[in-house]
């Protein structure tokens, strides 16, 4: 095909060894395939690994502070991106219409891929009434959403077509969002420091009415109140932050959170936005301690922002040393020789039951060969057995960086990597 390059067929060579996309080449963890099409990523089993912990440790942590998990669709009706606002103002980002009617007349209407999950969450919240003791009600999903970004414009995972954002939606009492949207910040934080991210830049993104009125909808009541009690959450956390004029959302302005990476540059993470128009364009209420229906506030919020471009990021920061509790194989198993195997099966297997992931490399080749391929792969530990060790009814280990001990018994090995992921430790 012509456009190899925005297909990512670059030579991993060409690329600077903390480049993301080289990391997942070498460690086999995903790839963009020209017949798949650009912007779309293959994850391959080791980075299947990768994904599944972030996204498992994502759900405990949202469940620990009271959100509910739901599922939508990734397609809908015309008249729900209609409603919702988005194809007024974001149809520029969304894939064209599937029209149903000319291949069934008994259907009628279009179908679009969603660029967003926010409308259908709504309409989950408005399949039940509600009352003023269930708020704040906390919806999330890691939503796959499609935004059909220029092919220029494409890089690995930094930049995608189909995004999987860890998208949540607060609904509350005006009463409760200050207090809601100060909680979203501390965990946030809390979530990203982590994943050693302790350096961010706050942006509050207002509207540019001089040079973009036509992009926001026109409720200035809402804008204002909106801007006013978010730069109040700002500063009782001290939380300092700087103006972006435009970046606000076509519903209502929104704080962007940018993590600093090794180099410097800033990337997008934690996204919080404040909206009053969806609620009340869709009818969204509660019944209030007065009887009365009212209409509730919805914070729209990500703390990770895209999972493509988080591991992205990530990838790059770490050079590819995942931390243990991150890494597709946890501990390779090797033998010195074919005498030794039986016994280097056993520790495998001794691992494996203890939720290690284990793998036992007995190719042939030489384990001055098997250490260098598990260097490669970035592997946190190098599991040797020889003489010695079937011996002694203990292990060697090599750990990633090089570092050597001897005579380690397999229950302190154990003990220790258990304790290591458990903590979700960013050391070995």
């Amino acid at each position: 095909m012509k456009n190899d390059k925005n297909l990512e067929a670059i030579k991993s060579e060409e690329l600077p060894e903390n480049d993301h996309r080289r990391i997942g080449r070498e460690l086999d963890l995903f790839s963009i395939d020209e017949y798949v099409g650009p912007g779309l990523a293959l994850w391959h089993p080791n980075g299947a690994i990768v994904r599944d912990q972030i996204e498992s440790f994502w759900k405990e942590h949202h469940s620990k502070h009271g959100y509910k998990y739901v599922y939508t669709p990734e397609i809908g009706l015309k008249q729900l991106f209609e409603k919702s606002g988005h194809l007024a103002h974001f149809a520029d980002m969304m894939y064209p219409p599937m029209d149903m009617s000319l291949k069934d007349k008994s259907e009628q209407g279009a179908y679009y891929l969603k660029p967003m999950s926010c409308p259908f969450h709504v309409r989950i919240y408005n399949s039940s009434p509600h009352s003023y003791k269930e708020l704040p009600i906390k919806y999330c999903e890691l939503g796959r959403v499609y935004r059909y970004e220029a092919s220029g414009g494409l890089k690995g995972l930094l930049r995608v077509r189909l995004i999987t954002q860890d998208d949540a939606h607060i609904i509350c009492r005006q009463d409760q969002f200050k207090d809601e949207l100060s909680k979203v910040f501390d965990f946030g934080f809390a979530f990203h420091k982590i994943f050693g991210y302790d350096k961010f830049k706050v942006y509050l993104s207002l509207r540019d009415m001089a040079n973009k009125r036509d992009k926001y909808i026109e409720n200035e009541p809402v804008w204002e109140f909106a801007g006013k009690s978010i730069e109040e959450v700002l500063r009782s956390k001290k939380i300092p932050y700087d103006i972006d004029i435009g970046g606000a959302k076509f519903y209502g302005p929104a704080i962007d959170v940018m993590a600093i990476d090794n180099n410097g540059k800033e990337w997008q993470c934690m996204t919080i936005q404040l909206d009053l128009n969806l609620p009340e364009k869709w009818g969204m209420s509660y019944v209030g301690e007065d009887g009365q229906k009212h209409t509730p506030i919805m914070i729209h919020r990500a703390v990770l922002g895209a999972m493509e471009r988080f591991i992205a990021v990530y990838l790059e920061r770490c050079g590819g040393n995942l931390p243990v509790w991150l890494s597709p194989v946890q501990a390779k198993v090797l033998s010195v020789s074919d005498k030794h195997k039986k016994y280097a099966k056993q520790i495998e297997q001794k691992l494996v039951r203890n939720g290690i992931r284990a793998e036992y490399d007995g190719d042939g080749n030489t384990v001055g060969y098997q250490i260098r391929a598990a260097a490669k792969m970035k592997i946190p530990y190098v599991v040797i057995v020889g003489d010695k060790e079937m011996e002694n009814k203990n292990i060697s280990l090599r750990m990633r960086g090089g570092e050597q001990t001897a005579d380690v018994k397999l229950s302190d090995f154990l003990k220790r990597i258990r304790k290591i992921i458990k903590d979700k430790s960013l050391d070995l």
